[in-house]
């Protein structure tokens, strides 16, 4: 059991790291989806979620979309 203020202090700076508050990924959905939006016509909500992987994150963003928007190339 980590009983030392050093130990509590690291402990509580890893959670603030280890979750996403709900402003943030609102944040995070709204960038995601207006790049999602230049090459895709969106339909519905996304699902967004954050999730602890070695090393890391695991993030994953899902949405449907009813068109995909193709870029001509002007010769």
């Amino acid at each position: 059991m980590k009983n030392n203020p050093k130990d509590r202090l690291v402990e509580m700076l890893d959670k603030d790291k280890a979750e996403m508050n709900e402003a943030s990924k609102a944040a995070a959905v709204a960038d995601f989806m207006r790049v999602a939006g230049e090459y895709f016509e969106p339909e519905g909500e996304p699902r967004f979620t954050v999730e602890r992987a070695k090393g890391g994150y695991q993030v994953t963003l899902t949405f449907r979309a009813v068109r995909v928007k193709n870029f001509s190339v002007l010769q």
